[in-house]
């Protein structure tokens, strides 16, 4: 397929809700091919990509952290269902504000309701690296970047440093 040009931060679409996929089609799952190549292409090999990052304003979603690219998750409409009260701190990024990253705390664990490929509803339990990754796509798909998880002094001092290296 082809590796589409990732949106940078402050691009106003990166903050609207995406909409809802109502089926499943070709172009669909065509979209999801060129969100794999992309995400294939991020330097240092991406987990995760939301629809949202690439311009396309549908709930549409990757998710694959196996260093061999064989767990490859396509998710559209996902839902968080529960969430574990446990939580974890991990660093995260994104390539639509490259060159900085965050300390966040995420649940540990997920229960997430999707479309799957096929066009059937799915219900899948994520946890640790797919759980935050998972996440991270489905706050894109809101209009929310990670560093919103961030308290002000922090979120003010990561886009400051993020103006620096752009």
């Amino acid at each position: 397929m082809a590796v589409r040009p990732i949106l940078r931060w402050p691009d106003k679409r990166l903050r609207m809700p995406a909409g809802t996929v109502e089926s499943i089609t070709d172009d669909i799952r065509a979209i999801w091919a060129d969100m794999v190549d992309t995400m294939d292409a991020m330097p240092g090999q991406g987990i995760g990509l939301g629809a949202p990052q690439i311009g396309v304003m549908l709930r549409l979603a990757v998710v694959d952290v196996t260093p061999d690219r064989s767990r490859r998750i396509l998710l559209a409409n996902p839902e968080v269902l529960s969430a574990s009260e446990a939580r974890e701190a991990g660093v995260e990024a994104s390539p639509c504000l490259p060159g900085v990253h965050a300390e966040i705390q995420r649940a540990k664990t997920v229960a997430v309701r999707f479309l799957n490929d096929q066009g059937i509803w799915d219900r899948r339990d994520f946890t640790g690296l797919e759980a935050r990754s998972v996440q991270h796509q489905i706050d894109h798909l809101a209009g929310r970047m990670y560093f919103d998880n961030l308290g002000r002094v922090k979120r003010d001092m990561l886009l400051r440093r993020a103006r620096k290296v752009g």
